[in-house]
């Protein structure tokens, strides 16, 4: 069981720590690189990033809050770090060691006014799941309804904009963000008010209240219903809906592993076109899934609202890669602000095998197998053209991060499902 949460000067201690430890590592590197044959400056070059990797990862894990949730954003650590370093961040995906169950206790009882063994019939001391910000226990109300409890680790709240602004500090001492200022700063603005929002109990129930509405005629999707006698604003009790988690499938046939992939496209289609309004965190955890085909929506703390001019620009941009129109694609960029005309010019068929790569699972007639696709592979070996010549004429659209990452993450879920199926009716149904 963990310890306590670190303290706000101890936080600042760690984070400014990592920090120099990080911007000395790549300085050593860059002034051995002067007396090194090129070969030997790349090897070097890999392994700094490794190293700056493993600490970052290994602070922030030790952290949680803010900047460890930053950190297992993967599909955003991919737009703007290198890959040996997103690699290292990737293992915060994994959960969260728990805190100490009296620490929870504790909570509850400032949150709530009483400790748990008043507030419920039963409450199970061992944690059923636990994250970056907070953990999960189960419990049953005096009515005899079951249900999950929703702690948020002390503290975590205070240490937002600090956390942050260290880590963006950690990421410009290095080098290792090839974006401008400007761009960096306002990813990070981004990131800082979903945060917030995220942190924010009451606007989580508003949020798992509006989701049930909507979903509330759909027999393939299920959400929880809220608590609220039994909730704050750091505490959040919702009725437990229970699902196997996406490694537990292995007895699921694959015509409901396709049915259960089929209802995730379609959610994501629906929330990004007629909704606007993304279920904005794709970490497995977040869903559930039953033998009938059903997906449950766990954690509606991070729920983004969509620009309406770019999700026309994203439709417009998803159309013309259709049709081969690479003109239509770059100024759909454009528009999405993706596309940095500061940059070198692009000459438009750059774009083909990245649209070939990307649309894959869309097109053709056949059933797209997604446990065996490589199309990060693919994309992986273009990688090495597009930092030579493009680097500078690409941004990370800002309106984009999380839709990005929801995109990205509901690709490797499907993967990790290993569902089959040709979902472009799916999407063309919203692109009318």
């Amino acid at each position: 069981m963990g310890d306590r949460p670190a303290t706000k000067g101890r936080r600042l201690l760690r984070l400014a720590g990592m920090t120099a430890r990080v911007a000395t590592g790549y300085t050593t590197s860059r002034v051995k690189s002067v007396f090194q044959s090129k070969e030997a400056a790349e090897r070097d070059r890999i392994r700094t990033h490794e190293e700056a990797g493993e600490l970052i990862a290994q602070t922030l894990g030790e952290l949680k809050g803010a900047v460890m949730k930053v950190g297992q954003m993967a599909s955003i650590a991919g737009d703007l770090l290198p890959e040996e370093l997103a690699s290292a961040l990737s293992g915060l995906q994994r959960e969260a060691p728990p805190m100490a169950f009296e620490v929870i206790a504790e909570q509850i009882e400032r949150e709530l006014g009483s400790p748990p063994a008043m507030l419920f019939d039963h409450f199970d001391p061992e944690p059923f799941a636990s994250a970056s910000i907070g953990q999960v226990h189960r419990a049953r109300t005096d009515d005899g309804r079951e249900v999950v409890v929703k702690v948020q680790y002390p503290g975590v709240d205070a240490a937002v904009d600090s956390d942050l602004a260290h880590l963006k500090l950690a990421l410009r001492a290095s080098g290792l963000v090839k974006v401008k200022r400007k761009v960096l700063d306002a990813v990070f603005d981004e990131l800082r008010a979903r945060l917030h929002e995220e942190l924010d109990y009451c606007n989580e129930a508003d949020n798992v209240r509006l989701f049930l509405d909507v979903y509330r005629d759909d027999p393939q999707v299920v959400v929880p219903e809220v608590v609220g006698e039994r909730s704050s604003q750091r505490v959040l009790t919702l009725t437990f809906e229970p699902g196997h988690h996406i490694t537990e499938l292995d007895d699921f046939p694959q015509p409901v592993r396709n049915q259960i992939g089929a209802n995730l496209f379609r959610v994501l289609a629906e929330q990004i076109f007629d909704l606007k309004l993304l279920h904005a965190d794709p970490n497995p955890g977040n869903f559930a899934f039953r033998p009938d085909g059903t997906i449950v929506l766990y954690d509606f703390g991070c729920i983004k609202r969509l620009d309406p001019e770019i999700i026309e620009a994203y439709r417009d941009t998803i159309r013309a890669g259709f049709a081969e129109d690479y003109a239509g694609i770059e100024d759909g960029l454009v528009r999405l602000g993706a596309r940095n005309l500061d940059g070198p010019e692009v000459p438009l068929g750059y774009y083909k095998p990245w649209r070939d790569i990307f649309m894959r699972p869309l097109l053709g007639d056949e059933p797209y197998d997604f446990g065996t696709s490589n199309l990060q592979q693919d994309a992986i070996k273009l990688v090495p053209g597009f930092l030579a010549k493009y680097l500078r004429s690409f941004q990370p659209p800002v309106e984009m991060v999380f839709l990005d990452r929801v995109v990205v993450g509901t690709y490797g879920n499907l993967r990790v499902l290993g569902a089959q199926g040709q979902f472009r009716p799916l999407l063309e149904a919203h692109l009318a």
